[in-house]
């Protein structure tokens, strides 16, 4: 015969399993009913078991109240409690109502389950029914447990069917969305009423952005400052929602369930506006998020800092029609305006830029790795060509070569690509003041 450790108060001691004391933890969950009779029911577990377990002299070492749901596995914070006290032997029984009340999942019943093949769980009682480290009880718990599955997984088939029927009627199954009321009467079942407080306002917000023209910040704004608008909740409206409101087609009467399923009805309700109105609303949204321009890359930004208030440097394309007709295009340098709106640091254009710069290149510090390549680059073009069409084999070496004479060569004769990209190899942090640029100190 086996033996087992006596733990929780008693001193430790060995003794057979039979002969363990079980001490008892009562466990009390809420039942399907509704809110307020779950709360009743948990009190009335607790009473009915304190009365069994003084009747049949059972010691219970704790009581412990939960009300959240057994459908999903550890989803109990008590429950998992209670599993870890019976591992450390604080108690080595169960009192509760009926088995469904610990599990009705499978993954909860197979730690109850796994405790009494351990030994550590000794004893389940319930108000008609007990189970101990019993083959068949331990069989009839787990099939008791599986039925309580069982019912919840055709519960929630059968809830998914009803909704879908009423989506099917044209009743949205679920909280009304802004401007409308859940009709509270239990024969008018997901029929949806129209706000009296509301509606109107939710129908001029769509009527400022599809007909006016408004952005959705300025409707926001009107919302919060003009209007002081608050749900049914008595909540202020954040931007995030007004977003939601407007591209909800539940307005124009018509709605998907469930939501991403591809699955459109025509509701019962009152449309509060025309599928009309409510594409040109989606049109203005797309327009007000589509980028004003594509953003550019410039060379040079990164060199300069502003000589006035010390913002950065940005750049901006203008094209002008020539005396002859044709357009040119031309780069200009300015204040970024990051630290000073109002700075008031004059324009340069590229042309002067790339001029003071060659002016400056003996005394500014080059990427020797990163302006390396393109000597090296030319040099390879060169000596290909000199192969190709002189056929000599005398090639020049690019490391023999100046930078600092190549680069003042570039910034002479090379294209603004060129240009462009052996500026980008400079170290120094420049300064443009007034048009005129210096090294920083």
């Amino acid at each position: 015969m086996g033996t087992a450790t006596v733990q929780g108060g008693f001193g430790a001691t060995t003794a057979p399993p039979e002969a363990v004391p079980v001490r008892y933890c009562l466990y009390a969950r809420k039942s399907t009913e509704s809110e307020e009779q779950q709360v009743l029911s948990i009190e009335s577990q607790v009473k009915e078991m304190l009365a069994m377990a003084e009747n049949e002299k059972l010691e219970i070492v704790e009581v412990k109240r939960e009300s959240h749901s057994a459908k999903e596995a550890g989803a109990r914070p008590v429950f998992n409690e209670i599993v870890e006290e019976i591992r450390t032997g604080k108690f080595n029984g169960i009192l509760t109502w009926a088995p469904d009340r610990i599990s009705r999942n499978a993954g909860d019943l197979g730690r109850i389950v796994d405790l009494m093949d351990q030994g550590l769980l000794r004893d389940i009682r319930t108000y008609g029914q007990r189970f101990t480290n019993n083959p068949n009880e331990k069989f009839l718990l787990m099939i008791l447990g599986s039925q309580a599955k069982l019912e919840n997984d055709q519960k929630r088939i059968n809830v998914k069917r009803g909704l879908r029927a009423r989506a099917e009627m044209g009743l949205w199954p679920g909280i009304a969305p802004t401007g409308y009321l859940n009709d509270q009467r239990k024969d008018h079942r997901c029929e949806i009423l129209v706000d009296p407080v509301r509606f109107p306002i939710i129908k001029q917000v769509f009527e400022k952005i599809g007909v006016e023209r408004w952005s959705g910040r300025k409707v926001y704004a009107w919302l919060k400052n003009d209007v002081r608008f608050v749900s049914r909740f008595g909540k202020g409206m954040n931007l995030g929602t007004l977003y939601k409101i407007i591209k909800n087609p539940f307005y124009c009467g018509v709605f998907e369930y469930p939501r991403g399923s591809g699955s459109w009805y025509t509701g019962k309700h009152t449309p509060l506006i025309t599928q009309e109105l409510f594409q040109a609303v989606q049109e203005k949204i797309a327009e007000e998020n589509r980028p004003k321009h594509r953003f550019k890359e410039w060379h040079f930004t990164k060199l300069f800092i502003c000589g006035y208030c010390g913002s950065g440097i940005t750049a901006q394309e203008k094209t002008k029609l020539l005396a002859t007709g044709e357009p040119a295009t031309y780069v200009y340098y300015s204040c970024s305006r990051a630290k000073d709106a109002h700075c008031k640091n004059p324009y340069l254009r590229e042309e002067k830029v790339i001029d003071q710069l060659a002016g400056l290149i003996d005394q500014i510090s080059l990427d020797e790795i990163g302006a390396r390549h393109l000597i090296e680059r030319e040099v390879s073009r060169y000596n290909k060509l000199r192969a190709e069409v002189e056929g000599t084999t005398d090639v020049i070496k690019a490391k023999e070569m100046d930078i600092r004479k190549y680069a003042k060569y570039l910034l002479k004769n090379g294209s603004r690509e060129e240009k462009r990209e052996l500026l980008g190899h400079l170290r120094d942090r420049l300064i443009l003041n007034d048009r005129v640029i210096t090294l920083a100190d």
